[in-house]
């Protein structure tokens, strides 16, 4: 292959079947988040550089080391975004979507980070995004992580651990902030480079380090939990209460931040120990102050993310029964006034049977080479057309997944006889659906 024509590193392609894998796991988080009242949301995935600059912030990472930025032809600096929060803000004060109204929102798409591509790492990923704003209480963090909650039995997924924190008010977390200052001050000679530079600029993100060599000063540093304000206690009491109540587990992690400067009070991850080092599927915090921030009225809001390819690999881990969708019935046509008449018949068939998934034979060949591609379509019946079944406007119907001997319909009786099969051997469901 040549160079020029080479996926590029760490954007991958989604081929069938694991496309219709996406598509079952999508259509099942769809059906939780609208069951709790969420509507989707649909965002560019160019936005101006200043947006991530202002609300990830300018010390992060990703702003950093991570961001996709290029100027466009006018000469303005523009990112693909390397998260949603700040593009759905966005279109909130954009829209007017934000002063004294309160949304439940969510969106799906590709996001985009320079980082070293690894297994459930990558350079173009995808996520669910889920937000609600112009919440103030902890009542919308705890259904937050109930919807999570909710999904993840949905999905037959158990094992998941549930981490909290909270980061506090900005007056809790700027008290909070000079402590570890003070602390990490006091051993400047084992910090690394990243370390120092963000001493002064967001000595938070230092907790965050993977740093082997920091693993003892990080561990010795004073935990925000012990240097909450009583707001911030308050809110986060409510909320445990709230989780303690409904029966959801969780563990408090005093030293969980997020990787986004955005947050404040409350931040979660539900953790897996089966992807190896990309152990976070889903996480989220509140960010009281972001749409303020980005120009808006004074909004508070929360919201989660859960990466797409985590998602689908964690499941299919632990078996979960994908479905690869399969036609019902597979059309065989033979001699040149069945292919004329075969689509047509198809549309037909089609309209009286709704739903109804037939594939009909294109580019001619054999009956012998027609059933080798009925067979390894899985369909359970087969239409045979021949042109002398053309000219009596009958059909042969043939179950391809059993004994059962062919039998000779007319045309207006075929989506009867087909009707009928699909029900006695599909019971409940159609072929190729997942049974729960």
């Amino acid at each position: 292959m040549s160079a020029n024509v080479k996926p590029i590193r760490g954007m991958n392609d989604l081929l069938p079947p694991d496309s219709a894998h996406w598509q079952q796991v999508e259509d099942l988080v769809r059906e939780v988040l609208q069951d709790y009242g969420y509507r989707e949301i649909r965002v560019p995935v160019v936005e101006r550089t200043e947006l991530f600059r202002r609300s990830i912030g300018e010390v992060t990472d990703i702003v950093e080391k991570e961001m996709y930025t290029f100027e466009d032809r006018s000469g303005d600096s523009l990112t693909l975004r390397p998260e949603a929060t700040a593009g759905i803000v966005r279109a909130g004060i954009s829209n007017g979507l934000i002063h004294n109204q309160r949304h439940r929102l969510w969106c799906k798409g590709p996001m985009f980070r320079y980082e070293r591509p690894q297994k459930g790492r990558y350079r173009q990923f995808h996520q669910i995004d889920v937000e609600a704003l112009g919440y103030a209480g902890p009542d919308i963090d705890a259904e937050m992580i109930l919807m999570s909650a909710r999904l993840w039995r949905k999905l037959g997924l158990g094992g998941l651990k549930l981490e909290l924190n909270s980061l506090g008010t900005p007056a809790a977390r700027q008290v909070y902030r000079d402590k570890l200052v003070a602390h990490f001050s006091r051993h400047l000679d084992v910090l690394d480079e990243d370390s120092r530079r963000r001493l002064d600029s967001n000595p938070l993100r230092i907790l965050d380090s993977k740093n082997p060599a920091m693993a003892e000063i990080v561990a010795a540093a004073p935990v925000i939990t012990d240097h909450l304000d009583d707001e911030s206690r308050a809110h986060f009491d409510a909320l445990c209460s709230i989780l303690d109540s409904a029966g959801i587990s969780y563990s408090i992690n005093p030293r969980l931040v997020r990787g986004l400067d955005y947050y404040s009070k409350t931040v979660f991850e539900w953790l897996t120990d089966q992807l190896g080092a990309q152990g976070a599927v889903c996480s989220g915090g509140r960010y009281d102050l972001l749409v303020e921030q980005l120009g808006g009225s004074a909004t508070p809001a929360i919201g989660w993310a859960l990466g797409v390819e985590r998602l689908v690999a964690l499941l299919r881990a632990t078996g979960f029964p994908f479905a690869d969708p399969i036609p019902d019935v597979y059309m065989v046509l033979a001699g040149g006034k069945a292919e004329s008449a075969g689509l047509p018949l198809a549309e037909k068939l089609r309209d009286k049977i709704p739903g109804l998934r037939l594939e009909v034979n294109c580019g001619g060949g054999s009956f012998k080479s027609q059933f080798r591609r009925a067979d390894r379509s899985g369909a359970g019946l087969a239409i045979i057309i021949g042109d002398a079944e053309t000219e009596q406007r009958r059909a042969g119907l043939k179950p391809l997944r059993g004994g059962d001997k062919q039998v000779d319909v007319a045309w207006d009786e075929l989506a009867t006889h087909i009707g009928n099969f699909l029900d006695s051997n599909q019971p409940g469901a159609r072929q190729g659906d997942r049974l729960d």
